[in-house]
């Protein structure tokens, strides 16, 4: 984690936005003190949107696959 003066970040905010945009942590102080971390998202996907290991099946319909495509068709 790279280590950075909040004026040294607002001087130079473009430069630190693309470390984290490569993976990168930057901790920002100010006046001596840790104010703040900048870190990248994790990426996520919901456990909803991953196929199921199972499938459920009744009378030729498959209720997990009518459940997915019901929640991608309301979000």
């Amino acid at each position: 984690m790279q280590e950075v003066t909040f004026t040294e970040f607002r001087n130079h905010a473009k430069r630190y936005f693309e470390k984290v945009g490569r993976g990168e942590s930057v901790r920002i102080y100010r006046n001596g003190r840790p104010i703040g971390d900048l870190v990248p998202v994790a990426s996520h996907t919901p456990a909803w949107k991953n196929p199921p290991k199972t499938r459920i099946t009744l009378k030729g319909i498959r209720l997990s696959e009518e459940v997915i495509a019901d929640r991608e068709k309301n979000t």
